[in-house]
């Protein structure tokens, strides 16, 4: 049996993810809470526009810094929302360099997209 402990993530060294189909955005994965789910941040590049679209799990969102629009609302550092599984979101427009914190609790899904 192993034994469990704590584990640490330092930022200095870590090795963001650029995603191909969403120009502009960084992940660096932290944790995985629950299978298929994700703990991450995110940069996004000011102008970076995230289109509309759902996932088939709950989301929660923590700007870390910058700010960010989403479904027209503005979201400076400190703003927190959710997004329960199936509910559309966003877009997401980064109004300055941001950074986010998001819990996903299930699988991405396809990225699919509402016009």
């Amino acid at each position: 049996m192993t034994a469990k402990e704590q584990t640490f993530r330092p930022s200095e060294g870590a090795e963001w993810i650029k995603i191909d189909f969403l120009p502009g955005v960084e992940l660096l994965p932290l944790a995985k809470p629950v299978p298929e789910g994700s703990i991450h941040r995110a940069r996004l590049t000011k102008g970076t526009v995230i289109p509309a679209h759902t996932h088939p799990a709950d989301e929660f969102v923590l700007v870390l810094s910058g700010t960010i629009e989403t479904g027209g609302v503005r979201c400076p550092a400190g703003t927190f929302w959710t997004t329960p599984e199936g509910v559309r979101q966003g877009p997401h427009v980064a109004i300055t360099d941001v950074e986010l914190l998001t819990i996903r609790l299930g699988a991405m899904g396809d990225f699919e997209q509402h016009g």
